[in-house]
């Protein structure tokens, strides 16, 4: 057997060496792949602490924010006008002169007034018989009612504010003549209020409760009143549940009125408010997301926690009432325990949403940034 020896150059030589590192580089790569995408599809699991929160419930309404007092004020006596030393838009305080009429006759009135009670008086002074004394004293009072009644004219000639609060409404002139001689407005008969004044102190909402509802509620019940525009709620209290239904859209419901308690500041006649008049809330409530709890066809219910090996085991666990996207738990668990949320594998291309947990999906690499549980609806059901 003959044996062919070839010469290597050294062209050969770097060839094969080129090839070598290569095949070298290639299998580094491959394994390394292999292993990164092993390690990148691993499940990773994604828990939640248990917590404690008040959960509590309520009746939803909406209506319009009004002044608590509104108080339409106009002269009693007839006279002319002499004075409006306020305007509207106007802050008033209780007693501040709103107008005034002329008084000359209102004075001319009273004297005329008092001078008939002075001959009845001396009338009665100079009776002698039983019934000329009483038929005298008779007189007097007469005389003293008209007396009291003129008064209160010449008082009633200038108009104050009955209550504190701003002017929203200002009919009257200098020059106009005002008392029974007063115009009416309207084919109703009614006279248009020469001021009006809506507190500023005092806000309520008025809302409208179903039949079904309003059995919930009652009188000092907590409420949320949130405003429109507004992102923070202010409070109040039920104040008042009427006792007479309204069927306007075929359903029967009460008006019922919420004392706004909280910051009053910056509120507004006539904002639309949607109000939760809460009928009950429980502190110290032990929750998780329901998105965590489990519902067998039998009913049981379960949650899962990571093991000591790693793994996630079912966890028996008695629920309560669920509010909201929480469910009370109230057996199987202690505020903090670690309960899982979702288990998801990140995906290795494609769509990009390898993984999934019953619920919902997430994109490749888990949920998203600012993730909360707690936004999420519903639990999971095994079947």
């Amino acid at each position: 057997m003959q044996h062919v020896w070839r010469r290597t150059t050294p062209l050969t030589r770097t060839v094969t060496a080129v090839v070598v590192v290569a095949l070298v580089g290639a299998a580094v790569w491959w394994f390394g792949i292999r292993d990164a995408s092993a390690a990148s599809a691993a499940p990773v699991t994604r828990t939640v602490a248990a917590s404690l929160t008040t959960m509590q419930k309520s009746v939803s309404a909406s209506g319009t924010l009004t002044p608590s007092v509104q108080q339409d004020v106009s002269f009693e006596v007839s006279g002319t006008v002499t004075g409006v030393p306020v305007a509207v838009g106007q802050a008033v305080t209780v007693g501040q002169t709103l107008a005034t009429v002329d008084t000359l006759q209102l004075t001319a009135d009273l004297l005329q007034a008092k001078a008939t009670l002075a001959s009845a008086q001396a009338k009665l002074a100079d009776a002698s018989g039983t019934a000329q004394i009483a038929a005298a004293q008779a007189q007097v009072d007469v005389a003293q009612s008209g007396v009291d009644t003129a008064q209160a004219a010449m008082d009633g000639a200038t108009l104050t504010a009955p209550v504190a609060g701003l002017l929203t409404a200002v009919n009257l002139e200098v020059g106009d003549a005002v008392g029974s001689s007063s115009a009416p407005s309207g084919s109703g008969g009614e006279t248009t209020a020469q001021f009006t004044i809506v507190g500023t102190e005092a806000w309520q909402v008025d809302v409208t409760v179903s039949d079904a509802d309003v059995a919930l509620i009652e009188v000092g019940d907590q409420a949320e009143v949130t405003l429109d525009g507004a992102t923070d709620p202010v409070f109040g209290t039920i104040s008042e549940i009427g006792l007479l239904s309204t069927s306007d859209t075929g359903v029967a419901a009460y008006p019922v009125a919420v004392a706004v308690t909280g910051d009053q500041e910056g509120l507004h006649d006539g904002v639309a408010a949607e109000v939760e008049l809460v009928y009950e809330r429980r502190t110290d409530v032990l929750t998780v997301p329901s998105l965590a709890v489990t519902t067998a066809t039998d009913g049981t219910t379960t949650v899962q926690q990571v093991g000591a090996d790693g793994e996630t085991v079912d966890v028996p666990v008695t629920v309560g009432e669920t509010s909201g996207n929480v469910t009370e738990i109230t057996e199987g668990l202690a505020e903090g325990d670690e309960v899982v949320l979702a288990t998801f594998t990140p995906g290795t291309g494609g769509t990009g949403r390898q993984g999934t947990q019953d619920g919902g999906t997430f994109p490749e690499g888990g949920p998203p940034e600012g993730f909360d549980p707690t936004q999420m609806q519903g639990g999971r059901t095994n079947g």
